[in-house]
C-alpha cells in the first residue's frame, strides 16, 4: 500500500513526521514524501522514503500563482499513484486535496495551526477562507490540534463535522524529550524558541525583557530561532543585531537539537498570537520545564494556568513581563512542581504514539 505524506518543507517532515513515518515502513507501507528540496530531504530517502520535489512557496495565498502547485501536485499524484495521500499545513491541505480530488484518491488533512489569517478580516483572510471551504469538501477525515481551531472551521461550514476530529498536535517524543534532575541557574534564564516573526511575540517579549531589565531583575534572556527577515511579519536582522548589541537578549542562532538549551533554561515563554499545538511548549513541558505562555488557541491546551506555567494577555509586554517576573520570584520546589505537572500532563495527552495510533486508524478505514 502507498502512502503520500505533503508537505511545505522536508526539514517539517524529518523534525515532525519521521517517527510517525518509520513505523508505516516497519508495517510494510511503501512512503512517498513530496515537498520542496532542502538540506533535509536526504535524511528522508536515507530512512526509505520515496522523495518526490515540488515547487511550493510557503509565504501568502495567490491563488493564480498557487494554480501551478495543484497541476504539479496532480501529476505527481497520477504518476505514484498512492492509496492514501496524508496533507499537512495551508498549501498542501487546500492545493493538494484539489489536486487529489480529480484523481479521486482519499485524502486526510491536518490542519497544523491556522496563524493569524483568521483574526482579522482582510482579502487575504477571504480568499483563505473560501479557499478551505472548496478544497475541505474532499478529504475523508481532517486533524485539528486544538478544539479552538476545529470549532472555528465547524462554525464557518468550511468542514463537515463527520470529517472533523482532534489530535493532540504532532504529539511528542517522551523518550527523547526527557527531564534531567532539577538545577536552577546562578541566574535565573528565560529561555523563548522560535522562528523570529512578530506573530509568535517576539517584540512583546522584548518589551517585557526591557521593562525587567529596568526594574533590576537579574535574568538572561535568551532568543533560539532562525531569523526570516523575507517574511512579511518578519523582524529585520538590523533590529535583531540592535537587541543583541544593547544586551537586551542573548541570541543562541539555530539548531537542530534544542534538548541542550532547553535543559539550560530555567522557564520557556512563547507568547504567540495563536497555535495549533506548538512543538516548543510540547518539548519543554515534557523536559519538566516551567512555561510562560500566551492565553490563546495551542498555547493554552498545553499550559495550565499556576499547574505547569502562567499564562499571560495576549499582545501585553507589561503582563507577559508581570507573569516572567513572578516565574522568576518562585522557590525552587515551585518551579520543581510546575516542571514536574508539565511533564505529567504530555505523558497523558500529548504522548506521539497517540497520534500515530489515530493516523493509523484513519488510514485503516478508508
Amino acid at each position: 500500500m502507498k502512502i503520500a505524506i505533503v508537505l511545505n518543507t522536508s526539514w517539517n517532515i524529518y523534525n515532525f513526521r519521521m517517527n510517525f513515518i518509520r513505523t508505516l515502513l516497519q508495517r510494510g507501507y511503501e512512503v512517498h514524501t513530496i515537498a520542496p528540496h532542502d538540506r533535509y530531504t536526504h535524511f528522508l530517502q536515507e530512512a526509505g522514503c520515496i522523495h518526490h520535489p515540488v515547487k511550493m512557496d510557503s509565504r501568502g495565498v495567490n491563488p493564480i500563482k498557487d494554480l501551478g502547485l495543484v497541476i504539479e501536485l496532480w501529476s505527481i499524484y497520477r504518476k505514484v499513484k498512492p492509496d492514501t495521500i496524508l496533507h499537512y499545513t495551508i498549501k498542501p491541505n487546500i492545493y493538494g486535496s484539489l489536486a487529489a480530488s480529480f484523481l479521486k484518491i482519499p485524502t486526510i488533512n491536518n490542519v497544523c495551526g491556522l496563524g493569524t489569517v483568521f483574526l482579522k478580516k482582510s482579502l487575504v483572510s477571504s480568499i483563505a477562507i473560501s479557499l478551505y471551504k472548496l478544497a475541505f469538501r474532499f478529504p475523508k477525515k481532517v486533524f485539528f490540534q486544538n478544539p479552538d481551531d476545529r470549532d472555528l472551521f465547524l462554525t464557518k461550514q468550511l468542514v463537515s463535522k463527520d470529517a472533523a476530529d482532534l489530535l493532540p498536535g504532532s504529539g511528542i517524543d517522551l523518550t527523547r524529550f526527557q527531564p534531567v534532575e532539577f538545577k536552577r541557574n546562578d541566574t535565573f534564564t528565560f529561555l523563548l524558541i522560535s522562528r523570529l516573526i512578530t506573530d509568535k511575540g517576539i517584540l512583546e517579549y522584548i518589551e517585557a525583557v526591557k521593562k525587567l531589565q529596568q526594574r533590576g531583575v537579574k535574568a538572561k534572556f535568551q532568543l533560539l530561532g532562525a531569523k526570516d527577515p523575507m517574511h512579511k511579519r518578519g523582524i529585520p536582522v538590523k533590529q535583531i543585531e540592535e537587541w543583541i548589541q544593547a544586551g537586551t537578549i542573548e541570541y543562541l542562532g539555530t539548531t537542530d537539537d534544542v534538548r541542550k538549551f532547553i535543559h539550560s533554561a530555567d522557564c520557556v515563554v512563547l507568547p504567540s498570537y495563536r497555535e495549533g499545538t506548538p512543538r516548543t511548549l510540547l518539548e519543554a513541558a515534557s523536559s519538566a520545564k516551567p512555561i510562560v505562555a500566551t492565553d490563546v488557541p495551542g498555547c493554552h491546551h498545553v499550559v495550565e494556568d499556576r499547574y505547569n506555567g502562567l499564562l499571560c494577555k495576549i499582545k501585553n509586554a507589561d503582563d507577559l513581563a508581570s507573569k516572567m517576573e513572578e516565574m522568576a520570584s518562585l522557590d525552587d520546589q515551585q518551579l520543581k512542581r510546575l516542571g514536574e505537572n508539565g511533564r505529567k500532563k504530555v505523558e497523558g495527552q500529548f504522548d506521539e504514539q497517540i497520534v500515530i495510533d489515530k493516523y493509523l486508524s484513519a488510514i485503516g478505514s478508508l
